[in-house]
């Protein structure tokens, strides 16, 4: 940016001839600062997140979620090395989900009929938690499944969770949303509208705690 200043500067008010169209570089440097700042600006609002949910319900569920283009996240682990990954034990499946989690700035919980109070899901909630990250959960049941199936909505999963500091549970602080629509098309639509915002949003409220 500083040397596009310089070069404008150096410029200003001059007029150059290139075959028979007049170029006003002035305008020209106009256009690419603008476009840096709106690279800067996008870039800013990029976030790499985690997302959490119970797999075998809700995985195509999750995938709609996930492929939503504006936010980065996670691949969750295959069934074959998911099984690998559980024999090694509790300290195995706590690594993964450590490197998994590792330069994500939040995570997300998708929150199915069987979600809530999952042992992995928990850990996921309180990691996220405890080191710092923003935390939200997004209700899914009412997005279809690979049958065409939806699902029946499923308790909080932050009321599992609850704070060493104050014992206040968990829910009390970070936000849980219940996408509206009358079918799973309207469902998706306002979460891919409203999922940036929402993280941010988790962000900040972790900030202040």
């Amino acid at each position: 940016m500083l040397c596009l200043a310089r070069c404008s500067q150096y410029v200003r008010g001059r007029r150059f001839r290139g075959g028979i169209a007049e170029i006003n570089v002035i305008n020209v440097i106009n256009v690419i600062n603008q476009m840096v700042a709106d690279t800067q600006k996008g870039t800013a609002m990029a976030r790499k997140v985690f997302y959490s949910f119970h797999y075998n319900p809700d995985n195509w569920r999750a995938s709609q979620v996930r492929n939503i283009g504006a936010i980065e996240g996670n691949q969750p682990a295959k069934d074959n090395d998911w099984e690998t990954i559980t024999k090694g034990g509790d300290k195995a499946i706590e690594k993964w989900i450590a490197d998994q989690m590792s330069g994500r700035s939040c995570v997300v919980v998708l929150i199915g009929a069987g979600t809530a109070n999952r042992k992995w899901i928990n850990h996921e909630i309180a990691k996220g938690w405890n080191d710092g990250r923003g935390v939200l959960g997004i209700y899914v049941h009412n997005l279809k499944n690979s049958e065409g199936k939806t699902s029946l909505k499923g308790s909080n999963p932050f009321d599992r969770v609850t704070l060493k500091s104050s014992g206040a549970k968990l829910s009390t602080i970070v936000k849980a949303y219940d996408p509206p629509g009358s079918s799973s098309t309207d469902v998706y639509a306002h979460i891919k509208n409203n999922l940036e915002s929402w993280i941010e949003t988790a962000i900040a409220i972790r900030a202040k705690h």
